[in-house]
């Protein structure tokens, strides 16, 4: 039996490995469907985001913390954000990408702390200059959390990361960073 097994498994891994499944008759092959399009208004919402910033933060002992945060949107055809944000001690980067099938934007974000996070969201309804991300629960144990962008400017904004303990709980500060436009 064990060699039955052996024998099937390599029959089917060589079969995987020698049968590409694109492998068509090019007569029969119907056109290929174009990519979708990043140029709707929607993908260019966090835009605003995008440049080089010094980021400053209040740090527990009363000092001020920087960092610097790269934003761009051309690595991946105009339908990304990518950022690389660095900081003394910590560092990490997310992407960035409007889903049009759900209508809301979708985020990664990892670091160097092991921190993973996937968060949704968009511009807050009825606030000119506000966009919020939440990150998804994966448990009703996990804690809410969002980070929101707030009083932009074309050189400036204001970051929150923010918690609460329950759904009908307000929303604290956990880190504020003050962002100005890099020179």
């Amino acid at each position: 039996m064990r060699i039955w097994t052996r024998t099937a498994t390599a029959i089917a891994l060589a079969m995987s490995v020698t049968t590409p499944v694109f492998a068509q008759d090019d007569a029969n092959t119907a056109p290929a469907t174009p990519a979708p399009s990043c140029s709707a208004d929607e993908f260019r919402q966090m835009d605003f985001w995008v440049g080089d910033w010094i980021a400053e933060f209040p740090n527990g002992d009363g000092t001020t913390g920087t960092g610097t945060n790269r934003v761009t949107n051309d690595e991946y055809g105009d339908c990304v954000i990518f950022e690389h944000f660095a900081t003394p001690g910590f560092n990490g980067m997310s992407v960035s990408t409007y889903h049009a099938p759900v209508g809301q934007w979708r985020q990664t974000w990892v670091d160097d702390q092991g921190g993973y996070f996937a968060l949704v969201g968009g511009p807050v309804e009825g606030q000119s200059h506000e966009f919020e991300l939440v990150n998804t629960r994966l448990s009703e144990n996990a804690p809410y959390l969002r980070m929101t962008w707030e009083d932009i400017t074309e050189d400036s904004f204001v970051w929150r990361w923010q918690n609460k303990a329950s759904e009908d709980a307000e929303w604290a500060d956990a880190w504020v960073i003050n962002y100005r436009r890099a020179e």
